[in-house]
């Protein structure tokens, strides 16, 4: 064996799976404390955690509670299953109990069961009764039922008794049933199955949850409780069930041993039950017999290798199946051990046993091997024939079962690997081809295989079995006793340099050479590469072998090609410069770090000169050293770019190319530009096309005269004809498309979660032109361009906004330039706020000098330029020094000193100050203020004095100037301040009491007169609402528009859907032909067999999605509009299909709640139709009523124009969270070219000019309907203040700026007052075309009442302007009440609406109760099918499918405009309506949304009136079929000569042209098709219409 590290021994042939990872757990959590790790935590403590395989949500069973998270473990929903009122011994329903108490309910099982979008939950109470609750929101419970007695006992009431499932499928009688398995140990009071199969449906006899197979060997044996099994984990595989558990052998001895047991899939008798012990030790023991998790994951290539190489398991690949088990010792838990099972070794010893026991009397090799356990019953068999096992693969009756093996046959395995405590959870992923164990133990710590914790730290608690991956295994979730956490499996990005990543030996890193990163490999762009990636755990680096160029100036830094090679060595290197002159030749040390495709030398020393020792122009700027030549003094010195101007001539400012030596250029050419040089020597070319020009896009952005190219073979800009057209791949090389941006570094790569700072991206080919720049997203958010920060390729300066906090806070940042090509970075971003903790010192004096160092996290957020503090009532501290360090920031408050008279003495630059013997910079001069930096070392009395003085020094504070010399005062060496800081602890502690005592009385009055305020407008408001309320004339729709808007209004082309238009594009030429045809097609869609075969064809196309079959069906409701009860009984058949196969292979619960098939969406189409005239005699004025009070009440205050908020609303999301002031203002209107008669119209002062319109336009036209009415855009204002006439804008040149942002002008903005006239203009023809760029018409800065609150000014981004608001800052959630205000104002209106519809003593339309009774009648003939499910399908039918569309949709029914302020307000109501017809109680509490609360109260009285609705119709009068059928034909006689049949049937016949030959197939296998020639009559319909060639 192999010692690796202190601690570890294990097998040699294995020492490639296990990784040495020497990096200390302290190093290990200080770096990743930058790792944003996502968590949840429970009240409770966590029992299980499972994931959606489809969608990555994660439900946790926890005590009393179910958790529904999203994949970054932000909490979704929620289902609260205890404390329930129980007993021990209480057999459910608790009601029939005694001696019953609260009791909490664990949670023992918790499984997905995607099949039909539920999750299975079966808990501690009531003898371990299940429910099922909705995948998508757990708070709705799908099913539970406590009185079918004891054979729906699932789990266990025992604390301590584990509970394991997984599920399957049931096959009985051709039809396939969703089942669970459940693997349970034994309780006292609970039953005695150890394994059962659990029914999800009813099914004849069956109920759900039923144990559908009774085996008495492992369920109902008496021997049972003295084995004291624990299962740890059940899992599927290639046909069979796996339960992995220990247990004693016979109950004479404790000692626990782990047995696999296995059963077919399909076995219904449970005949083929077999345990295997499986043994975890050294040396052939079994040490660690106690089984404490597991996990089965495919073994990946080297570790499949290995393990077939030690020839311990039989041949192993990598796609095979290998069971990972983490054990230990029965009598000692602190210490544990993994050992490894292949599948296949467990299967082939599972069948030997039972080989050896049906043919050999259970010996192997002649020694015994089977046992029979739970039974009386001890001996095999020799009677059986061999080839029983071949025929009887999963037993039989008359066959020995159950099956097990004795410990001398037990499936042994090494341990891999060995830990001090106990483990108790193990996860496993491949990597690179290698294998990663995950373990937990019960520090709450969690390792990497080996020695490394991950990311995260000590969770400090258990970690528990529920240990696993998200569904791109790039993280990991970590359950703990009441929390869960989400953490990477990597940290390779935090390596900056190649030997600290090797360093880590992590499997998932290594060193990305040409990008200088340590990542994954599949993040590695060229690790397919030759050492493109060096894999960390090979421990290899790079090592330079040469570099170019081999001269360069040691007081400069400049990008060096290099070459390098791979080496395990670490080196040193040296460069010799060759000097010009007579100087020696120098050595200088440098560093080395790789930075992406290049290496940057940094020199350290240097012995002599370089630069200075040149004399001459052309040799100065033509040298290699990187020299730059002054023509004033005439000398040659190093590149400095902070000199510049005429007389500095730049390195290579005359550039040398195609071999042209400098002693063709004289030194009077030093410095002219390319074209005087050209000029001067026009046989010369001069131009280096590669200097500077290291991309793309640099190299695009030459100026074209030099005639540059990018060759792509040569990844160089050279001159053209240097670039061979073959390298090249194209045959102009000046068309090459430039690769995609590359980005390289973010700065900062921190910022605060409502964004607001500027990020510069740096990389290659960022295109060539600002304009270039198409897009910027940082971490899926937009980022504002800053254009006028581009830099050509290389820098993109953007504008972060905020995070949307229900996402990740990190992620990459994206550039798209011109042509789509994007560029991801590999660097991540992270969206944060700033965290300080502690503040040293905590006091300081007054007039500032203090250095506070600010301790905390994520202090590292943003830029120095982003970084503000502020202390106590100070506005802003100005900096005059700022050190940071990444989680300490220092500041050093400006030392102030008063006075008078410094500005008339002296200026700032003459100023000169001193702190004893030490100078400060004198930062700010004012009259009466002198600010000064503080000195930046301690300073020392100028004077000496006796060494015996012990007092503090005195050091005295000097200002001067030129003649004259201050004296101020004295300091002590103590502190920096202008006067003694002994002042008395006790006065300062009242002055800071007084103030918090002051800010607190104007917190209270600030809440006081809110309050008050909105208690007095709610009076206001319900007082005279009703007298303001215009009812006029309903404007209701005619049948024509209204079913169009129901039917197509929704369709992804809205208004403009041909349906709506009738404009179909026909040549004259074939009008008549496709007419004709298509009234044969219509008598083809008459007959039943074709239609319903069209429709079963079209359902069963993958392409024919949700949304074409909306349409499909619309088509189909006009189509056969003329004749309704054909439509009808089409329909009932298609229903009664669905009704078949959502009561017997799914849940019933969910039929009818979505439009997922055909019927149900004609369901909803027929429902439109037949309560039309319902809605214009009964529930249509009500409803409009609603609206207009809604519309009325909104308008009473202020609406935000441009984010759509309003002061008064029903919707929380929609409230205006500001105090705007305004007043009610009266305006007199006159419409011009419509008579003398003014019309009076109220008004507010803060509306925008179009909403004055708006107002103007509905009480001026207040009885013509909206679509008759002049459009805002038609409409102009026109104001006269005095003698000549203003035309009002939302926009113009007297628009308030605010920075970068434009208000919207209002009233107020044009001194508008009460009783002043406007006339009104109608304009119809508009000829001014503004010019481009028109600032007017640029309105993604504007804003109307509210600014963005994620933006700020460019006034106020700058230090020292922001003001602080507390005091003065409007408290959000006082204006809620305007929530309850509005309310109580609406009440009436929404009771009425709501007892119009809900209220079966008034008329109900006939097609309701002929629906119902239709419903009642079939869940009569299914037994599973129960009052609540009858309940949801009438939900799902009427309210859902009609009464809720119709409410959100006023514009459906009558013709006026819903803006988007009010259709929040009805979104409200709307959701109020649906949760008033469900079933399931809304448990409210402080965290429910302000929308659920708003109606809470009434929740329960409109429930009743569904309820007693639902049960008033199903007690009226039956309406016959003949009855129903007489009103369906008055209703197709009436209105279908108004609709647009004909464009429906053609819109129609695209489908049938689409699916035409599955159409023919489905009607050739029909018998009933084929005698009345249905395929014949299409295919002549299909030759006519669009000449189709068919078998005529």
């Amino acid at each position: 064996s192999l010692v690796i590290g202190p601690c570890l021994k294990m097998a040699s042939w294995v020492s490639l799976l296990l990784f040495l990872f020497c990096q200390p757990v302290s190093q290990a959590q200080e770096e990743s404390s930058t790792i944003p790790i996502l968590e949840f935590n429970s009240k409770t403590a966590i029992d299980n955690v499972v994931q959606d395989p489809q969608t990555g949500l994660i439900y946790l069973g926890a005590v009393n509670a179910i958790y529904q998270l999203g994949p970054s473990l932000q909490w979704q929903s929620q289902y609260e299953t205890g404390p329930k009122e129980d007993a021990r011994t209480c057999t459910p329903p608790s009601s029939t109990c005694q001696d019953t108490k609260p009791m909490p309910s664990l949670n023992k099982l918790l499984l997905v069961n995607p099949s039909n979008g539920s999750l299975i939950v079966c808990g501690s109470r009531y003898r371990g009764i299940c429910s099922l609750l909705n995948l998508t929101n757990v708070a709705e419970q799908l099913y539970y039922s406590d009185n079918k007695g004891e054979r729906t006992y699932v789990a266990s009431i025992e604390d301590n008794v584990n509970v394991v499932g997984v599920m399957s499928t049931y096959l009985r009688e051709n039809q396939t049933f969703s089942v669970f398995l459940v693997g349970k140990g034994y309780g006292s009071q609970d039953s005695t199955k150890l394994i059962s199969t659990r029914i999800l449906q009813d099914f004849r006899d069956w109920v759900v949850f039923e144990s559908i197979i009774e085996a008495s060997t492992v369920q109902t044996t008496p021997f049972v409780p003295k084995y004291l099994h624990d299962f740890r984990h059940a899992f599927k595989e290639d046909g069979f069930v796996y339960f992995l558990f220990s247990r004693t052998l016979d109950g004479t001895d404790n000692k626990n041993l782990t047995f696999v047991s296995r059963l077919c899939e399909n076995d219904h008798h449970y005949y083929s039950h077999t345990e295997l012990q499986l043994n975890c030790g050294q040396n052939q023991n079994n040490k660690y017999n106690k089984v404490q998790a597991a996990y089965v994951a495919s073994p990946g290539k080297e570790l499949a290798r290995l393990m077939t190489e030690s020839g311990m398991y039989g041949k192993v690949v990598s796609w095979s199946k290998v069971l990972f088990v983490v054990a230990s010792p029965d009598d000692d838990v602190n210490e544990s051990a993994l050992c490894m099972y292949p599948l296949n070794s467990i299967n082939e010893r599972l069948v030997d046993l039972i080989s050896a026991c049906y043919s050999d009397s259970g010996k192997i090799s002649g020694l015994p091997a089977v046992d029979i356990p739970y039974s009386s019953k001890t001996d095999c068999t020799s009677t059986i024939p061999k080839d029983t096992l071949e025929k009887y693969k999963c037993g039989a009756d008359f066959l020995p079962s159950p099956l097990a093996s004795i410990p001398r046959f037990a499936l042994k395995a090494e341990a891999v690997w060995t830990h001090m405590d106990l483990l108790t959870a193990v996860a496993v992923a491949v990597e690179n081809d290698h294998t990663i164990a995950f373990l937990g133990n019960t520090q709450g710590e969690v390792f990497k295989v080996e020695l490394i914790k991950v990311p995260g730290g000590t969770m400090g608690e258990k970690v528990n079995k529920n240990l696993f991956f998200d569904l791109s295994q790039s993280h990991l979730y970590i359950t703990t006793e009441k929390k869960i956490t989400k953490v990477p499996v990597q940290t390779c990005l935090q390596k900056k340099d190649c030997q600290s990543c090797v360093e880590l030996r992590d499997p998932y890193c290594g060193w990305c050479v040409l990008e200088g990163r340590c990542t994954r490999r599949s993040e590695c762009r060229r690790a397919e590469e030759k050492n493109g990636w060096l894999w960390s755990p090979r421990q290899q680096c790079v090592r330079i072998v040469s570099f170019y160029p081999p001269n360069l100036s040691c007081k400069k830094t400049q990008k060096v090609l290099r070459r390098f090679s791979i080496s395990r060595s670490l080196f040193v290197l040296c460069c010799s410069l060759r000097l010009s002159r007579s100087a020696e030749v120098s050595r200088m040390h440098v560093t080395q770090n790789i930075i992406f495709s290049s290496l940057v030398f940094i020199c350290l020393f240097l012995c002599v000169c370089v630069c200075a020792c040149v004399i001459r122009c052309m040799s100065c700027v033509a040298s290699s050293w990187g020299c730059q030549w002054n023509t004033h003094d005439h000398t040659c010195s190093d590149m400095d770019e902070s000199e510049k101007g005429p007389k500095i001539i730049k390195h290579r400012q005359v550039s040398l190319l195609n071999g042209v030596s400098r002693r063709y250029l004289s030194d009077s050419m030093c410095g002219k530009s390319d074209a005087e040089v050209l000029k001067d020597t026009s046989n010369l070319t001069l131009y280096n096309c590669s200097m500077g020009r290291e991309d793309c896009s640099l190299c695009k952005n030459a100026d074209p005269k030099y005639r540059c190219v990018w060759c792509a073979k040569q990844r160089a800009c050279v001159y053209e004809k240097l670039c061979n057209p073959a390298q090249q791949g194209a045959d102009d090389p000046h068309n090459t498309e430039c690769p995609d941006p590359q980005i390289t570094d973010i700065i900062p790569r921190f910022g605060p979660l409502r964004g607001g700072i500027s990020i510069t991206i740096r990389g290659s080919n960022l295109g060539i032109h600002k304009e270039d720049i198409k897009s910027i997203t940082v971490v899926g958010e937009p980022c504002n361009h800053q254009k006028e920060k581009y830099s050509v390729s290389t820098s993109v300066v953007c504008e972060i906004g905020p995070v949307d906090l229900k996402n990740d806070n990190w992620g990459q940042v994206e550039v798209e330039v011109k042509g789509g090509k994007r560029g991801t970075s590999s660097i991540y971003f992270t969206y944060r706020d700033p965290i300080p903790e502690v503040v040293k010192p905590s006091k300081g004096p007054k007039d500032g000098g203090t250095l506070i160092t600010i301790s905390g996290r994520f202090l590292d957020t943003g830029s120095k330029d982003d970084v503000q503090v502020t202390v106590g009532e100070v506005d802003l501290i100005n900096f005059s020094s700022m050190r940071f360090c990444q989680d300490t920031l220092s500041i050093t408050v400006d030392l102030p000193l008063q006075g008078r008279g410094f500005s008339k003495a002296m200026t700032a630059k003459e100023a000169q100050a001193f702190v004893g013997d030490v100078p400060c910079l004198v930062n700010t001069l004012q009259d009466e203020k002198l600010f000064l930096d503080p000195p930046s070392t301690t300073p020392s009395a100028r004077s000496r004095r006796h060494r015996r003085d012990t007092r503090p020094e005195l050091l005295d504070l000097t200002v001067r100037t030129t003649n004259f010399k201050f004296l101020l005062f004295f300091l002590t060496t103590h502190v920096l301040c202008l006067f003694n800081v002994s002042r008395r602890k006790s006065q300062q502690a009242e002055r800071e009491y007084e103030k918090v005592k002051h800010q607190l009385e104007n917190l209270e009055e600030s809440v006081r007169d809110r309050c008050k305020k909105e208690f007095t407008d709610l009076m206001i408001e319900m007082e005279d609402h009703t007298n303001e309320l215009s009812e006029g004339r309903i404007p209701f729709l005619d049948y024509k528009t209204y079913t169009e808007r129901v039917f197509f209004l929704p369709s992804k082309d809205g208004a403009n859907d041909v349906m709506i238009t009738g404009k179909l594009d026909i040549p004259e030429a074939r009008r008549a032909i496709v007419a004709q045809a298509l009234n044969q097609f219509s008598n083809l869609l008459n007959s039943k067999t074709f239609l319903i075969n069209f429709i079963r064809t079209l359902e069963r196309s993958h392409d024919f999605n949700a949304r074409s079959k909306v349409y499909f069906a619309s088509l189909l409701t006009v189509a056969l509009h003329g004749k309704l009860e054909y439509y009808t009984d089409i329909m009932r058949t298609l229903l009664l299909e669905l009704m078949e196969e959502y009561v017997h292979s799914k849940n019933p619960k969910l039929m009818l709640r979505r439009s997922e098939t055909v019927v149900e969406r004609m369901l909803c189409n027929w429902m439109s139709i037949c309560l039309y005239q319902f809605l214009k005699d009964s529930a249509g004025e009500p409803l409009y009523k609603l609206f207009r009070a809604i519309k009325h009440q909104i308008e009473k205050g202020p609406v935000d124009a441009r984010v759509k908020k309003a002061k008064y609303t029903l919707n929380d999301t929609g409230l205006l969270g500001d105090d705007v002031e305004y007043s009610v203002l009266t305006l007199q209107v006159l419409v011009q070219g419509e008579g003398p008669d003014v019309t009076p119209v109220k008004v507010l002062s803060c509306d925008t000019i179009s909403q004055v319109k708006e107002k103007i336009i509905e009480q001026v036209y207040r009885n013509l309907p909206y679509s008759q009415r002049p459009k805002v855009d038609n409409v102009t204002l026109e104001w006269r203040p005095g003698s000549t006439g203003q035309i009002l804008s939302d926009l113009d040149l007297t628009s308030q700026k605010e920075g970068r942002w434009k208000r919207f002008n209002t009233l107020a903005h044009y001194n508008v007052s009460t009783d002043n006239v406007l006339k009104v203009f109608k304009v119809y023809c508009y000829f001014f075309s503004p010019p481009p760029g028109n600032a007017l018409l640029e309105d993604d800065k504007v804003f109307h009442l509210v600014r963005p609150a994620d933006e700020l000014d460019e006034i106020k981004s700058k230090r020292g302007s922001i003001k602080d608001k507390s005091m003065t800052k409007a408290i959000t959630e006082i204006y809620l009440t305007r929530l309850l205000s509005v309310k109580g104002t609406l009440q009436q209106f929404v009771d009425d609406f709501f007892r119009s519809v809900l209220c079966s003593g008034t008329v109900v339309p006939p097609a309701i109760k002929y629906f119902f009774d239709f419903l009642d009648e079939q869940a009569l003939k299914h037994n599973n099918v129960d009052e609540e499910t009858i309940h949801i399908w009438k939900t799902n039918s009427l309210p859902l499918r009609f009464w809720v569309n119709i409410l959100k949709n006023p514009h459906f029914t009558f013709d006026v405009h819903v803006s988007e302020v009010v259709d929040a307000s009805l979104s409200v109501i709307a959701q109020t309506f649906m949760d008033a017809c469900t079933k399931s109680e809304h448990k409210l509490s402080r965290d429910s949304p302000s929308n659920k609360l708003l109606y809470a109260k009434e929740i329960s009285t409109y429930k009743k009136m569904v309820d007693d609705y639902y049960k008033g119709i199903r007690q009226m009068v039956p309406v016959s079929d003949q009855d129903m059928n007489t009103h369906l034909a008055e209703v197709s006689r009436s209105h279908t000569d108004k609709l647009n049949t004909q464009v429906a049937l053609h819109q129609l016949y695209q489908y049938a042209s689409k699916y035409y030959d599955g159409i023919i197939a489905s009607l050739e296998e029909d018998p009933a098709a084929q005698s009345k020639q249905l395929t014949l009559r299409l295919q002549q319909i299909a030759a006519a219409l669009e000449n189709k060639v068919t078998d005529l």
